[in-house]
């Protein structure tokens, strides 16, 4: 039995005396003993050994002290199981050196043995469980399959990943062939992590917010959807997707057990729109944790108050910023603990 379950009883929809609270990617760059890493080994290295990314992914719950634990790691690892060439270069990011631009690219696309191509991850898991001793617990995730189909096509980060929309637009039938390859590979992927041993999972679907709606549906949703429906059954799923506030109704039918929010969103509205029955996570602004301690904890009991206690996890509404203090990100997750 997990000792802290706050999170497990949150995505249940019970009753708590309090939210729990985490940050999405909260191992990581912020940590002064995560950049030491960084200085020692290379980006992969750090996600393909299981040793490092369990001592990564332990030191947060060990230094900030939130409820539950992420497995550091990567979303590109599926595209890289799927024979896809992808390198994480220095001040650029995610950097594809041949980007899938035909529909013959696509089709040299594989979907993988997860089993072979992915065991550092399930190692991680195993080695991080371990060491967590069911303190709290382990969440794993993966990209949705539009967000890496971004990167595939797009090459690198993007504002608005046009190259990515006009190959959906333009080759259509191989955009879901890729889309579909890509959410076979990740059904198999998450289901071998809940084997290994995670709690919950999410779903990141970060570049959602840039479709319209009615490409969001047929480009995004009904992938995720897909993924949801094959996990569901054996796992909590979170659903995250930024700027996909006008989805929100659509999600919170989808069989997730939660959604994220991010914080362009109020709280109202996005009880409204998923229609108030549903745990919803969220949605602190990243950039507000460079404002002061104090400052911090007056917001973070302000958005628990609007988001209220129960059917609530505690989160950013998108990843940690680099240059975050630790002691801010402290103050984020002390205020959550000390909400009453």
């Amino acid at each position: 039995m997990i000792k802290n379950d706050l999170l497990l009883k949150a995505l249940k929809g019970e009753s708590v005396e309090r939210p729990p609270v985490w940050m999405m990617r909260q191992a990581g760059r912020y940590l002064p003993d995560f950049m030491k890493l960084k200085e020692k080994y290379d980006f992969f290295t750090r996600c393909r050994t299981p040793e490092l990314a369990t001592e990564i992914t332990v030191m947060p719950i060990r230094q900030i002290g939130p409820d539950a634990a992420i497995l550091f790691s990567d979303i590109l690892v599926v595209p890289q199981a799927m024979q896809v060439e992808i390198e994480m270069k220095p001040g650029v990011g995610p950097w594809v050196p041949n980007p899938i631009k035909t529909a013959k690219k696509v089709d040299e696309v594989i979907v993988p043995d997860v089993k072979e191509e992915l065991d550092y991850v399930f190692q991680a898991i195993k080695m991080t469980k371990q060491e967590l001793n069911d303190e709290v617990p382990l969440i794993g995730f993966a990209g949705s399959p539009w967000t890496i189909l971004c990167y595939l096509v797009q090459g690198q980060g993007s504002k608005n990943f046009d190259k990515a929309k006009k190959f959906c637009f333009s080759e259509p039938i191989a955009a879901h062939r890729l889309l579909q390859k890509i959410t076979d590979t990740t059904i198999a992927y998450l289901k071998e992590k809940v084997k290994a041993g995670v709690d919950a999972v999410q779903l990141f679907d970060s570049w959602g917010g840039l479709l319209e709606p009615k490409d969001y549906q047929e480009f995004s949703w009904k992938y995720m959807q897909q993924i949801i429906t094959a996990l569901k059954d054996e796992v909590p799923v979170i659903a995250y997707g930024k700027g996909c506030w006008f989805a929100l109704k659509q999600m919170s039918q989808s069989g997730a057990s939660a959604l994220g929010v991010d914080w362009t969103c109020e709280a109202r509205n996005a009880r409204y729109l998923s229609g108030g029955q549903i745990t919803l996570q969220g949605n602190f602004d990243p950039a507000r944790l460079y404002s002061k301690p104090q400052e911090i904890r007056y917001m973070v009991h302000d958005m628990i108050n609007a988001f209220g206690k129960d059917r609530y996890i505690a989160n950013l509404g998108h990843g940690i910023l680099p240059d975050i203090p630790v002691e801010n990100a402290r103050a984020f997750v002390d205020a959550v603990k000390e909400y009453r």
